[in-house]
């Protein structure tokens, strides 16, 4: 089977900017599942500093509409076990991280060794999704003002996966001049409403419920992605 990962660039999932999007990643989920089994959909809103109503919102989008169950993990707050979440890990089809504090998100996902629990599920075959922040902590480098609310700088990502990336695109589109700077090799500049698609590490294409997203080179090329059918 496949490794899946689908980061988003930005949307608002309670006002279903991002469903058609959403819904591309519940029919991968569904054709994925054992035959009869509903997809199951655990949301981390862990970037968000575990919003409930965030959870909410993922649930009206992905239990309402396309019929996935939803559920969430909390690692904040005291409100679940490790073991707990783990639990929920192992059994997900879908893995989806929230959007919010990315510099938050990475440090409680190393502090729990929840990390290491979502790449083993990564591997055997969940599809890995996220959204700004949990879009851009896999990439080996990123644009985020996290340190410094409004202050965008580079950091450094998980490197799971190749290259830079940025999400909002289209309000960040001084992080063209930034990859250039930094030296990237590779960047990824995703926009609102947009995500990509990786197989196997490999980009297969842009996923688009309105925005784009782009291949930045180091010599300075900037190159579109093109879109797949949702």
């Amino acid at each position: 089977m496949k490794k899946i990962f689908i980061p988003i660039g930005g949307g608002e999932i309670k006002n279903k900017t991002t469903a058609a999007i959403d819904g591309y990643i519940c029919s991968l989920a569904r054709a994925r599942a054992e035959e009869g089994k509903r997809p199951y959909a655990l949301f981390f809103p862990t970037a968000s500093h575990d919003s409930n109503p965030y959870f909410n919102s993922f649930r009206k989008t992905y239990t309402s509409l396309f019929d996935v169950k939803a559920d969430i993990a909390i690692l904040t707050k005291g409100l679940m076990t490790v073991e707990h979440v783990e639990e929920k890990i192992d059994k997900a089809d879908i893995l989806y991280f929230g959007g919010g504090d990315t510099l938050f998100l990475m440090q409680i996902l190393s502090e729990t060794g929840v990390k290491e629990k979502v790449l083993a599920a990564y591997e055997r075959g969940a599809i890995l999704a996220g959204l700004s922040a949990g879009a851009i902590c896999w990439f080996e480098d990123m644009y985020t003002d996290s340190f410094v609310p409004g202050a965008f700088m580079p950091y450094k990502g998980y490197g799971v996966f190749k290259g830079a990336a940025t999400p909002h695109f289209n309000q960040r589109t001084e992080f063209e001049e930034i990859a250039k700077e930094q030296g990237y090799e590779l960047s990824y500049a995703i926009e609102d409403n947009a995500a990509l698609l990786f197989e196997d590490g490999v980009l297969q294409g842009a996923l688009s419920a309105g925005g784009n997203a782009y291949i930045l080179k180091k010599n300075g090329e900037k190159e579109h992605v093109p879109l797949l059918s949702l």
